[in-house]
Protein backbone atom coordinates (compact mmCIF):
# COMPACT_ATOMS: atom_id res chain seq x y z
CA UNK A 1 0.00 0.00 0.00
CA UNK A 2 1.15 3.50 -0.45
CA UNK A 3 1.93 5.75 2.34
CA UNK A 4 0.70 9.37 2.23
CA UNK A 5 2.04 11.25 5.74
CA UNK A 6 -1.38 13.25 6.66
CA UNK A 7 -1.05 16.99 7.58
CA UNK A 8 -3.26 17.32 9.88
CA UNK A 9 -1.41 19.96 11.83
CA UNK A 10 1.09 21.14 8.29
CA UNK A 11 1.89 24.92 8.29
CA UNK A 12 4.77 24.87 5.76
CA UNK A 13 3.81 27.12 2.92
CA UNK A 14 6.53 28.25 0.86
CA UNK A 15 5.53 31.68 0.44
CA UNK A 16 7.85 33.88 -1.00
CA UNK A 17 7.88 37.24 0.55
CA UNK A 18 11.74 37.82 -0.86
CA UNK A 19 12.07 40.12 -3.87
CA UNK A 20 10.33 38.61 -7.10
CA UNK A 21 11.64 35.76 -8.98
CA UNK A 22 14.81 36.61 -10.67
CA UNK A 23 15.43 34.45 -13.92
CA UNK A 24 18.88 32.96 -13.70
CA UNK A 25 21.28 30.13 -16.17
CA UNK A 26 24.26 28.48 -14.09
CA UNK A 27 26.98 25.98 -15.60
CA UNK A 28 28.73 24.11 -13.56
CA UNK A 29 31.56 21.27 -13.42
CA UNK A 30 30.35 17.98 -11.64
CA UNK A 31 33.10 16.20 -9.63
CA UNK A 32 32.69 12.49 -8.47
CA UNK A 33 35.95 11.94 -6.15
CA UNK A 34 35.65 7.75 -6.75
CA UNK A 35 35.59 8.91 -10.85
CA UNK A 36 39.09 10.26 -12.62
CA UNK A 37 36.48 12.50 -14.80
CA UNK A 38 34.61 15.45 -14.52
CA UNK A 39 31.14 16.49 -15.75
CA UNK A 40 29.05 19.31 -16.52
CA UNK A 41 25.69 20.48 -14.73
CA UNK A 42 23.76 23.40 -15.88
CA UNK A 43 20.85 24.88 -13.70
CA UNK A 44 18.33 27.65 -15.32
CA UNK A 45 14.78 29.59 -13.99
CA UNK A 46 13.15 30.97 -16.63
CA UNK A 47 9.30 32.48 -16.78
CA UNK A 48 7.42 31.32 -19.53
CA UNK A 49 4.79 33.05 -22.01
CA UNK A 50 1.91 32.48 -19.87
CA UNK A 51 3.40 33.60 -16.57
CA UNK A 52 4.30 30.15 -15.21
CA UNK A 53 7.78 29.50 -14.16
CA UNK A 54 10.56 26.63 -15.28
CA UNK A 55 13.37 25.37 -12.63
CA UNK A 56 15.22 23.09 -14.86
CA UNK A 57 18.70 21.00 -13.93
CA UNK A 58 20.75 18.57 -16.13
CA UNK A 59 23.83 17.12 -15.47
CA UNK A 60 26.21 14.96 -17.56
CA UNK A 61 29.11 12.27 -17.06
CA UNK A 62 30.93 10.10 -19.03
CA UNK A 63 28.63 6.99 -17.79
CA UNK A 64 25.59 8.72 -16.36
CA UNK A 65 22.98 11.73 -17.45
CA UNK A 66 20.09 13.35 -14.89
CA UNK A 67 17.63 15.98 -15.95
CA UNK A 68 15.15 17.06 -13.71
CA UNK A 69 12.27 20.18 -14.30
CA UNK A 70 9.37 21.78 -12.17
CA UNK A 71 7.02 23.67 -13.72
CA UNK A 72 5.23 25.73 -11.03
CA UNK A 73 3.40 28.97 -10.71
CA UNK A 74 2.85 31.81 -7.63
CA UNK A 75 -0.15 31.93 -6.42
CA UNK A 76 -0.90 34.53 -3.63
CA UNK A 77 3.01 34.68 -3.35
CA UNK A 78 2.72 30.90 -2.98
CA UNK A 79 5.08 28.67 -4.95
CA UNK A 80 2.87 25.94 -6.49
CA UNK A 81 4.29 23.12 -8.39
CA UNK A 82 2.63 22.25 -11.90
CA UNK A 83 4.60 19.23 -13.86
CA UNK A 84 7.37 17.72 -12.60
CA UNK A 85 9.63 15.08 -13.90
CA UNK A 86 13.30 13.68 -13.69
CA UNK A 87 15.15 11.08 -15.76
CA UNK A 88 18.68 9.46 -15.12
CA UNK A 89 20.40 7.25 -17.25
CA UNK A 90 23.26 5.15 -16.50
CA UNK A 91 24.40 4.44 -12.38
CA UNK A 92 22.77 1.25 -12.57
CA UNK A 93 18.98 0.91 -13.63
CA UNK A 94 17.85 3.73 -15.49
CA UNK A 95 14.64 5.55 -13.69
CA UNK A 96 11.56 7.88 -14.83
CA UNK A 97 9.43 9.99 -12.22
CA UNK A 98 6.67 12.58 -13.37
CA UNK A 99 4.09 13.96 -11.38
CA UNK A 100 1.31 16.79 -12.47
CA UNK A 101 -0.92 18.94 -9.85
CA UNK A 102 -3.74 19.43 -9.92
CA UNK A 103 -4.53 22.68 -7.51
CA UNK A 104 -8.55 22.96 -8.31
CA UNK A 105 -9.22 19.33 -7.10
CA UNK A 106 -6.47 18.86 -4.95
CA UNK A 107 -4.57 15.49 -6.31
CA UNK A 108 -1.52 14.71 -7.74
CA UNK A 109 -1.06 12.23 -10.31
CA UNK A 110 2.46 10.39 -10.41
CA UNK A 111 4.02 7.73 -12.54
CA UNK A 112 7.12 6.22 -11.46
CA UNK A 113 8.89 2.33 -11.81
CA UNK A 114 6.32 0.45 -9.26
CA UNK A 115 3.42 2.31 -11.75
CA UNK A 116 0.75 5.42 -11.65
CA UNK A 117 -0.88 6.58 -8.70
CA UNK A 118 -2.77 9.37 -7.46
CA UNK A 119 -2.62 10.82 -4.02
CA UNK A 120 -4.67 14.09 -2.31
CA UNK A 121 -2.56 17.41 -2.28
CA UNK A 122 -2.24 19.33 0.35
CA UNK A 123 -1.39 23.44 0.86
CA UNK A 124 2.63 24.02 0.80
CA UNK A 125 3.18 21.12 -0.57
CA UNK A 126 6.45 20.69 -3.36
CA UNK A 127 8.32 18.60 -5.51
CA UNK A 128 11.85 17.71 -5.37
CA UNK A 129 12.56 20.48 -7.76
CA UNK A 130 10.44 23.41 -6.84
CA UNK A 131 11.54 22.92 -2.90
CA UNK A 132 15.41 23.86 -4.05
CA UNK A 133 14.03 27.17 -5.04
CA UNK A 134 12.16 27.99 -1.71
CA UNK A 135 14.90 27.02 0.27
CA UNK A 136 16.88 29.65 -1.95
CA UNK A 137 14.27 32.19 -1.62
CA UNK A 138 14.65 31.92 2.37
CA UNK A 139 18.02 32.00 2.74
CA UNK A 140 17.57 35.26 1.01
CA UNK A 141 15.41 36.31 3.64
CA UNK A 142 17.28 35.28 6.55
CA UNK A 143 14.20 32.52 7.86
CA UNK A 144 15.33 30.90 10.85
CA UNK A 145 12.76 28.04 10.19
CA UNK A 146 14.21 25.79 6.53
CA UNK A 147 11.42 23.47 6.64
CA UNK A 148 10.03 21.56 3.37
CA UNK A 149 7.31 19.01 2.66
CA UNK A 150 8.39 17.47 -0.32
CA UNK A 151 6.58 14.83 -2.57
CA UNK A 152 9.47 11.98 -3.12
CA UNK A 153 7.81 9.73 -5.02
CA UNK A 154 4.63 8.63 -3.90
CA UNK A 155 5.52 9.87 0.24
CA UNK A 156 5.98 12.70 1.74
CA UNK A 157 9.07 14.03 3.64
CA UNK A 158 10.18 16.76 5.74
CA UNK A 159 13.26 18.32 4.42
CA UNK A 160 15.14 20.79 6.87
CA UNK A 161 18.19 22.87 6.82
CA UNK A 162 19.90 25.10 8.88
CA UNK A 163 22.18 28.09 8.18
CA UNK A 164 25.96 27.08 9.03
CA UNK A 165 27.34 31.06 8.47
CA UNK A 166 29.02 33.19 5.86
CA UNK A 167 32.02 31.45 3.81
CA UNK A 168 33.95 33.07 1.28
CA UNK A 169 34.25 30.76 -2.14
CA UNK A 170 36.94 30.71 -4.53
CA UNK A 171 35.03 30.28 -7.82
CA UNK A 172 36.04 30.78 -11.63
CA UNK A 173 34.88 34.08 -11.83
CA UNK A 174 36.27 35.23 -8.76
CA UNK A 175 35.55 34.96 -5.12
CA UNK A 176 32.17 35.13 -4.01
CA UNK A 177 30.38 35.40 -0.28
CA UNK A 178 28.07 33.01 0.29
CA UNK A 179 25.75 31.35 3.02
CA UNK A 180 26.86 28.16 3.60
CA UNK A 181 23.54 25.30 4.41
CA UNK A 182 23.37 22.60 5.12
CA UNK A 183 20.49 19.42 5.04
CA UNK A 184 19.64 18.24 8.68
CA UNK A 185 18.67 14.65 8.90
CA UNK A 186 18.68 11.95 11.63
CA UNK A 187 22.37 10.40 11.94
CA UNK A 188 21.21 7.39 13.24
CA UNK A 189 19.34 6.64 10.41
CA UNK A 190 20.53 8.59 7.39
CA UNK A 191 24.16 8.88 6.57
CA UNK A 192 23.99 11.39 4.11
CA UNK A 193 25.20 14.66 3.98
CA UNK A 194 24.28 17.52 1.93
CA UNK A 195 25.83 20.70 2.64
CA UNK A 196 25.06 23.93 -0.13
CA UNK A 197 26.56 27.53 -0.81
CA UNK A 198 24.28 30.39 -2.19
CA UNK A 199 25.99 33.61 -3.21
CA UNK A 200 24.76 36.73 -1.29
CA UNK A 201 25.56 38.79 -4.21
CA UNK A 202 23.80 37.72 -7.35
CA UNK A 203 20.36 36.79 -5.99
CA UNK A 204 21.27 33.71 -3.81
CA UNK A 205 22.44 31.60 -7.01
CA UNK A 206 23.58 28.20 -6.01
CA UNK A 207 27.59 28.58 -6.01
CA UNK A 208 28.27 24.67 -4.63
CA UNK A 209 26.83 21.42 -3.54
CA UNK A 210 28.91 18.91 -1.81
CA UNK A 211 26.76 15.13 -1.35
CA UNK A 212 28.28 12.55 0.54
CA UNK A 213 26.29 9.26 0.11
CA UNK A 214 25.83 6.32 2.67
CA UNK A 215 28.01 4.64 1.02
CA UNK A 216 30.61 7.14 1.42
CA UNK A 217 30.64 8.31 -2.39
CA UNK A 218 31.44 12.05 -2.93
CA UNK A 219 30.53 14.61 -5.60
CA UNK A 220 30.49 18.39 -5.90
CA UNK A 221 29.20 20.81 -8.39
CA UNK A 222 30.94 24.14 -8.50
CA UNK A 223 29.89 27.27 -10.52
CA UNK A 224 31.80 28.12 -13.45
CA UNK A 225 29.59 31.10 -15.17
CA UNK A 226 26.11 32.37 -14.79
CA UNK A 227 23.83 35.30 -15.24
CA UNK A 228 21.55 36.49 -12.91
CA UNK A 229 18.51 38.74 -14.20
CA UNK A 230 20.90 38.77 -17.59
CA UNK A 231 23.82 40.41 -15.72
CA UNK A 232 26.94 38.17 -15.63
CA UNK A 233 28.12 36.81 -12.12
CA UNK A 234 31.34 38.53 -11.08
CA UNK A 235 32.66 38.03 -8.04
CA UNK A 236 35.48 40.10 -6.05
CA UNK A 237 38.93 40.77 -7.70
CA UNK A 238 41.62 38.41 -7.43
Amino acid sequence: MRAFLPLLFLTFSAVLHAQPLQPFQASYTADWKQLPFTGTAERSLRQQADGNWELTFKASMLVAGVSESSIFRLQDNQLQPLHYKYDRTGLGKPKKSRQSFDWSTLQVSGKDKDGDYQLPLHAGVLDKSSYQLALQQDVAQGADSLSYIVLDGDDLDTYDFRILGDEAIETPLGTLNTVKVERVRDPGQNKRKTTLWFARDWGYLLVQLNQVERDGKEYTIMLQDGRVNGQPVRGLAR
